[in-house]
């Protein structure tokens, strides 16, 4: 193959779910089947990085300010649920079991990784508390290692001494399982099955 299709092959195998056989197929059917198709998906990639953003509350992908969850006026501000990643946030929503506000995190503490409280949204979850309008927290983090000490942060750290309702997700899920990975049933059950923290 040509250098120019081993490089697009090779960023193709960045993105998560694409090992090399799946990026080989893509690269080939953009390059020869489907060429109508590249234009389209440079321009699709370039407007994506100069719109796409992190909302400025919750973390959420938009493209202003604020995010449509933020937005919407029919969403139960009291009750923040906690999520890793945008994906887990996409999950919950879908399920239909969750009225409330969400926080995204964008990963958990994992000092292996190099992953510290610096390199999460702590910061902006901490103000969302100060205003006074979060009742209720729900931790919506994976059942592992990570996701515990991710939690344990939280209540100590960010949550503190306020007066606000901590629960944990968990009922339903696997230990060491993703939300991304769950049904709308299993979530549901999750969401209600969720325990003080």
């Amino acid at each position: 193959m040509t250098p120019v299709f081993e490089e697009l092959q090779r960023i193709l195998r960045k993105l998560p779910g694409l090992g090399y056989r799946s990026a080989e197929r893509v690269a080939l059917c953009l390059a020869v089947e489907k060429t109508e198709l590249l234009p389209q998906l440079v321009d699709a990639l370039r407007h994506a990085a100069e719109r796409l953003r992190a909302c400025e509350v919750c973390g959420n992908l938009c493209e202003d300010a604020r995010c449509a969850v933020c937005l919407n006026p029919n969403r139960h501000r009291e009750v923040l649920c906690v999520v890793e990643r945008i994906p887990d946030l996409v999950a919950i929503d879908r399920s239909g079991a969750f009225a409330g506000v969400y926080h995204v995190l964008h990963g958990k503490l994992s000092p292996i990784h190099g992953v510290g409280p610096e390199n999460l949204n702590f910061k902006s979850l901490e103000k969302r508390l100060e205003d006074g309008e979060i009742k209720e927290i729900i931790l919506a983090l994976s059942n592992d290692i990570e996701g515990e000490a991710t939690c344990h942060f939280i209540q100590e750290e960010i949550i503190r001494d306020r007066e606000i309702k901590v629960s944990r997700i968990g009922f339903g899920l696997p230990s060491g399982g993703g939300i991304v990975y769950a049904d709308a049933v299993t979530l549901q059950s999750a969401l209600e099955g969720r325990r003080d923290y």
